[in-house]
């Protein structure tokens, strides 16, 4: 194959992969404009149809349906929605497009017959009347506690491919934009590249012919500069490789046994030429005993067999993922790479080991967490906006249910502060560490008194008693202010936990040779299951009763590394039905 220019092969592929990020971002911008403005779409009929139908004339069948049909049409005419009611029997007696005595009866309709079944109905359809698509959504209209009519609302759906177009117009006028931008940009790079190595290339077939008198001069870029004194000093010390090899040997031995990577190399019959430490240790034998013997004899373990055999048959290196199961599972990234004598004769192949597994498990815990805490910002969200939203359509006219929607905003957004905070916190604790915390001897009493005094408020309201055993003369070394931040969060979980009437009770004392804070309560308790995992972000034993007694997810989280600071840990015991004890294990130093 003859060989191409290098700006013939760099231009396509940039030009190629810039067009394919665009357009991939575009479809996926589109998709989700389109999902959103459904959902929106949807929600904002959903509010003007509850409104429509707080505003009918009671009782409905009997109502006259010209009042019905006038505020329909006044309706339509202030928001430009089309809203139609429905009698039970599927007759309709007003609509703000159309003649409610000259159409058809609408019992059949998707969304009515949901909403006459009590839920919300919602579809999407081409209109007849109106001889175009619409977004339906139809809620029903009680009277009573009975269900005797339905309350639809309608929007035209041809905004939403209208503003995709564009959209997507937009994109393609982009992509163009930025494939030639692309081409320019790579144009000049590909020149700026090719003028230091067409230079080091006549070099380097100078120094084949023999000419190691030749030295290249200084280049502009410190890789170039790099690569022409890496080939000046390659023709200087072409005399000295025979020496240069021997001592290479010592140094590869001295660099196996001190790596951290397992290091494997077997020969053409798999039996195994060295092994190092590394790859002894996570193998469970002794590198020194298995010369000789075959890989089967040294690790069954179907996987490395199988990667021995690609590598020794394969162009270029191969990689695969190996689980090792013995006192735990441990995950191995290995690599191998094949050995080739002369004329290409097989005769060993190489195999690198890396242990992932702590690697793997931050990985898992970083993908939980990220999906944890955007479940968790979400919710209140989602709320604000949509009351937010309920507000702008009309419900400030309201004042009862304006300071209603207010309250629950303010409610969501206090717990979106509180979850900011604690990651925050989290946060600090994480980076700052034990080093940069203030440790001093101090009397811990006081600050479990102070714990108790900032929980004392929810502890009255719910009628629980918070007592405290603890010496007065008991000290430790400690950041009064995170141990306190700690007994907080356990205190108040034990409170808002226990029953009404019950008592939580707070102890410190020294054991075992560290000082230990415990807080006990009479509450509900935890399974087995769970509690390996309460002190993990955003982890509910239940989810319902966290969220509606306040809490963010976090607090046990900050208590595991508060104790973590201090160089300690936190345990918990607790059985369903008979409470949970939760404790700070501090040492003594």
């Amino acid at each position: 194959m003859r060989p191409r220019r290098l700006i013939r092969q760099l231009l396509p592929t940039l030009a190629t992969a810039a067009l394919l990020i665009l357009l991939a971002l575009g479809w996926s911008i589109t998709h989700e404009l389109r999902q959103t403005y459904y959902d929106e779409t949807r929600a904002h009929l959903e509010a003007q149809a509850f409104l429509v139908a707080r505003q009918l004339p009671r009782p409905l069948a009997s109502a006259d349906p010209r009042k019905t049909d006038a505020l329909c049409k006044a309706v339509g005419a202030e928001t430009h929605v089309r809203v139609t009611v429905i009698l039970r029997s599927g007759k309709v007696i007003g609509d703000s497009e159309h003649d409610p005595a000259t159409m058809d009866n609408h019992l059949d309709r998707p969304e009515v017959a949901a909403a006459l079944a009590g839920g919300t109905g919602a579809e999407i359809r081409h209109s007849f009347t109106l001889d175009q698509d619409l977004s339906y959504v139809a809620v029903p209209v009680r009277e009573s506690g009975r269900v005797v009519g339905v309350a639809r609302t309608a929007v035209p759906v041809s905004a939403i491919d209208q503003t995709l177009d564009a959209v997507r117009h937009r994109i393609v006028l982009i992509g163009l934009l930025v494939a030639f931008g692309v081409v320019l940009a790579g144009s000049l790079l590909a020149q700026r590249l090719m003028r230091p190595l067409t230079t080091m290339a006549a070099a380097a077939r100078r120094f084949a012919q023999g000419d190691l008198g030749f030295r290249l001069p200084p280049q502009s870029t410190t890789e170039a500069a790099a690569l022409a004194e890496a080939l000046n000093e390659m023709a200087a010390r072409l005399h000295e490789d025979i020496r240069a090899l021997t001592h290479q040997r010592n140094e590869r031995e001295a660099l196996l046994a001190s790596m951290v990577e397992g290091v494997l190399a077997l020969d053409s019959h798999d039996r195994v030429l060295t092994m190092n430490r590394a790859a002894g240790e996570l193998f469970g034998v002794d590198p020194h005993g298995t010369t000789g013997r075959t890989l089967q004899e040294v690790v069954r373990n179907p996987a490395l067999q199988k990667l021995a055999v690609d590598a020794r048959s394969a162009e270029a290196p191969v990689e695969t993922a190996i689980v090792l199961r013995g006192d735990g599972e441990r995950h191995l990234q290995a690599h191998g790479t094949p050995l080739r004598g002369v004329e290409g004769r097989e005769e060993a192949v190489l195999i690198v080991l890396n242990d992932v597994t702590r690697l793997r498990r931050l990985e898992q815990t970083r993908r939980d967490f990220v999906a944890n805490v955007s479940h968790e910002l979400r919710t209140p969200v989602t709320s604000i906006k949509g009351f937010v939203e309920t507000l702008q359509d009309g419900a400030l006219a309201n004042p009862e249910e304006a300071q209603r929607f207010l309250g629950i905003v303010a409610k969501h957004a206090d717990r979106l502060a509180a979850i900011i905070e604690d990651l925050l916190t989290l946060s600090r604790l994480e980076e700052e560490g034990g080093p940069l915390v203030d440790f001093r001897e101090t009397l811990i009493r006081p600050v479990l008194v102070s714990a108790i005094e900032a929980c004392q408020p929810v502890a009255a309201e719910r009628g629980v008693t918070v007592e405290l055993a603890c010496d007065r003369a008991l000290s430790a070394t400690m950041n009064a202010e995170l141990l306190g931040q700690a007994a907080v969060n356990l205190i108040d979980n034990a409170v808002k936990y226990s029953p009404q009437g019950a008592r939580v009770r707070v102890e410190a004392g020294q054991t075992n040779g560290e000082i230990a804070v415990r807080v006990k309560d009479d509450g509900c308790g935890i399974s087995a299951e769970d509690q390996p995992r309460v002190f993990e972000r955003f982890y509910r034993v239940d989810r319902a009763r966290s969220r509606a007694l306040g809490g963010t997810g976090l607090g046990l989280a900050i208590v595991k590394h508060i104790a973590q600071v201090h160089g300690g840990r936190v345990s918990v015991q607790s059985a369903l039905g008979k409470g949970s004890v939760f404790a700070i294990h501090l040492p003594r130093r």
